[in-house]
């Protein structure tokens, strides 16, 4: 009889709890589609800024802006964090040929982030594919010595989760230069790591690890249309040559800033839940998708909160990171200095998989929070969000730790993200209004719900 009263006791409570978070989540929906700045402050980033590669004038632009920004909306804190950054120009133009019985067939190419230079004149040498780096254990010296390497291992298009794709072609961008470099090749092409067929060549970070500069080789990419012509001639004639020319370099560190704006939590102050993106983006566009879309989203979340006149129980900080594309150095610095102030984050999410359609969130946290968050659903299918999943949070919030700490990426559908990432396309018109901010509201939804029922 007891049981049965304490039930009839607590059944109200729970449908009238879950029937007021329904509510605040269509709210936060409602004033996300009709009244959020999110578009416009990506409109000026993406337009009026334009690229913000980590060290440029770009970047110190953008952290100036979304200060200004953050400002505006009335939060109970804004601030810079410093932090020294990596700073990599690439200089003219990236210019490339196939050399085939003396014809020329140009192609697109564009310098890895962090490679060195060719020689002022270019590099011309005779080219050898290769489909993965263990290839060039094989191959040995005897064959690489003296050559350009072409590592043209595709996406598979078999994986639905685009970014499985992405991350099992990965290494011969990252290390490729590094470990074709140990058996004497001259240089490395990498094709470009996109599903579709283009003519953009995607940059991204490459790494020389602990070589000594002396060995350091340049290292560009491809155009997968490149890459498909190149693999075909190669085919033809196993002795036609390669021609590339690029002027980048690494200069000395610079100081720039992570931006962070907060709202104090009411009853549970000492206890942090960031929401984030990175501020930085590469320099062939003006990384709108990657990830300017993830930093409004993040600023949105605030926003949205100060719109509906919620008050959080949490200190609800955004933080835009400097530096994720090619050296990782603002996550790292907010993380030490986070552990060094000896703050308490219980919850961090970040959104940097572009500015599409959201589709749910990945968890990486414990088995017990994760079944807590699977449990609000049920909110979400009305916004046709479904994908709840054990998985990365984010890059940035990596280096976070904390004794209790849920992190979340916001999982956007990604079909399309690797048509732009890191590619001279990456530019404003891609953007969807609408889809932009429904990954706001997305974002806010799963921020008040852990807010008002904490981590467990």
């Amino acid at each position: 009889m007891k049981k049965v009263f304490f039930f009839c006791l607590v059944l109200p409570i729970i449908c009238f709890s879950q029937t007021q978070d329904g509510e605040m989540v269509k709210q936060i929906y409602k004033s996300s589609l009709t009244q959020s700045s999110a578009y416009s402050w990506l409109d000026h980033l993406s337009n009026d800024i334009g690229s913000r590669l980590s060290g440029s004038v770009g970047a110190e632009k953008a952290v100036l802006y979304t200060k200004k920004e953050l400002e505006k909306l009335g939060l109970d804190n804004v601030y810079l964090q410093e932090v020294m950054v990596p700073k990599w120009v690439r200089g003219e133009k990236e210019t490339a040929y196939i050399l085939d019985n003396k014809k020329k067939i140009e192609v697109p190419i564009c310098a890895l982030g962090g490679s060195i230079a060719t020689p002022k004149n270019g590099i011309l040498a005779e080219i050898i594919e290769v489909h993965a780096i263990e290839e060039l254990e094989k191959l040995g010296a005897e064959k690489l010595k003296g050559k350009i390497v072409f590592f043209n291992r595709p996406m598979d298009a078999e994986e639905i989760e685009t970014f499985k794709a992405y991350g099992k072609c990965g290494d011969q961008r990252v290390i490729g230069a590094k470990e074709a470099s140990k058996y004497g090749a001259l240089a490395t092409i990498v094709r470009s790591l996109n599903l579709r067929l283009d003519d953009f060549p995607h940059t991204g970070v490459t790494s020389y690890g602990d070589l000594p500069k002396s060995a350091y080789i340049p290292t560009a990419a491809i155009s997968t249309n490149g890459a498909e012509l190149l693999s075909k001639k190669l085919k033809e004639n196993n002795k036609l040559k390669f021609f590339f020319k690029q002027s980048c370099q690494q200069m000395e560190d610079v100081l720039s800033y992570n931006v962070i704006g907060e709202i104090k939590g009411t009853t549970k102050s000492d206890e942090i839940m960031i929401v984030s993106g990175h501020l930085d983006s590469w320099d062939l566009a003006d990384g709108s998708q990657d990830d300017g879309a993830g930093c409004v989203q993040s600023m949105a979340v605030l926003e949205l909160f100060k719109k509906l006149n919620y008050m959080p129980k949490h200190t609800i900080r955004v933080v835009l990171f400097m530096n994720e594309e090619n050296g990782l150095r603002g996550g790292k610095k907010y993380a030490e200095i986070a552990a060094k102030n000896k703050e308490n984050h219980v919850f961090a999410m970040e959104s940097d998989s572009g500015g599409f359609s959201p589709r749910g969130f990945s968890f990486d946290c414990d088995e017990t929070n994760f079944t807590k968050a699977k449990g609000w659903i049920e909110l979400f299918e009305p916004f046709l969000i479904h994908s709840f999943v054990k998985g990365h949070g984010g890059s940035d919030i990596g280096p976070l730790k904390s004794d209790k700490l849920v992190k979340v990426g916001l999982k956007p559908d990604s079909q399309r993200y690797f048509d732009y990432h890191h590619a001279a396309n990456d530019t404003f018109d891609a953007i969807n209004k609408r889809e932009l901010e429904l990954g706001a509201a997305t974002m806010a939804s799963l921020v008040y719900l852990f807010d008002q029922y904490g981590i467990d």
